[in-house]
């Protein structure tokens, strides 16, 4: 582990508080309805378009859209306190990158794109991301006597609480840090060397709201979402295996974040990962960032990486 520049904090100021909505396409609306229903989310068919909820929580985490021939994210929306909206549009309207309301948004708040070309979305709105560390799901103690284990006919289905993060491709990992330092007000959390960055929300959020991973383009490679135990981690690999979905990566443990996880490819070779246990960042705490080396950043324990986990099923090179 050694310091880097891309460690340096900046002063508290205005920024992000959270990943309000991730919006991107598909090209068939049904087969992602089925993706995610058997993941577990609360999945509501617009008129044109899926909305992506869990169940109980109001918030409407991810919208997705029937376009195309391939995946494609279009936009990303974040929430901003209305105290911060004056010098989040005068930072905008001073680095140029100031842009149209992308034609699948509501059109509010301010827009800009980010280095890659994205477009994102700026908006006064509730935090959605953690006010606190997530905290396992209550669990009745097993008196010695007894079996702890279900029988497999009564396991319940794993139903994720909420998003933790999401994980992008990018062509310069440093150039994207930069600007999410600079203009959204996120800090680095840790990073190993150019190839990957994670970053957090000064207001409290997880070790990463979002994550950058070096790439020849841009593109979405995961969404996070949080889960109560190690055991709901598990049982959602076989949730996902029994409804046809076969190929992923965990059960395992990451160094960086030290969440438990387990990824399942999506139907476009992108993941979604079933999270436990991700370390916290509190408003007003320095993390102590780091640069770490790559054969150790990624996971203490768990099977092999799948060798094509990082590629950009997106835009394949």
């Amino acid at each position: 582990m050694r310091a880097s520049a891309l460690t340096t904090h900046l002063e508290r100021r205005a920024a992000v508080h959270s990943v309000d909505c991730f919006v991107y396409s598909v090209p068939d609306l049904a087969e992602a309805e089925h993706f995610y229903l058997a993941f577990g989310l609360d999945v509501r068919r617009r008129a044109d378009h899926l909305e992506l909820r869990t169940h109980g929580h109001p918030h409407v985490w991810s919208r997705v859209h029937e376009e195309g021939t391939a995946k494609r994210l279009q936009y990303v929306r974040y929430g901003i306190h209305a105290r911060d909206l004056d010098e989040m549009h005068e930072r905008i309207e001073a680095s140029g990158l100031r842009t149209t309301p992308h034609e699948l948004s509501d059109g509010q708040g301010l827009w800009l794109r980010d280095p890659d070309g994205t477009p994102l979305q700026l908006v006064v709105a509730d935090k959605v991301s953690p006010a606190a560390k997530s905290r396992p799901t209550p669990v009745v103690p097993v008196p010695p006597g007894q079996g702890a284990a279900p029988a497999r006919s009564r396991v319940q289905p794993v139903r994720p609480r909420h998003l933790s993060h999401v994980l992008s491709f990018t062509p310069d990992v440093t150039r994207m840090v930069e600007f999410c330092r600079t203009v959204l007000g996120l800090r680095v959390s840790d990073h190993s060397g150019d190839l990957i960055a994670f970053m957090h929300g000064i207001h409290g959020s997880d070790h990463h709201l979002v994550a950058f991973a070096k790439s020849h383009a841009r593109g979405l490679h995961h969404s996070s979402w949080d889960v109560g135990s190690l055991d709901e981690v598990g049982r959602g690999s076989e949730q996902m295996r029994i409804a046809g979905y076969e190929q992923g990566w965990g059960v395992g443990r990451h160094v960086l974040g030290s969440n438990y996880f387990y990824y399942v490819r999506d139907p476009w070779g992108s993941w979604a990962e079933y999270s436990y246990d991700i370390d916290y960042v509190p408003a007003g705490l320095d993390w102590p960032a780091a640069d770490h080396p790559p054969e150790d950043s990624l996971y203490v324990w768990g099977p092999p990486l799948p060798a094509d986990f990082i590629t950009n099923q997106e835009y394949p090179a």
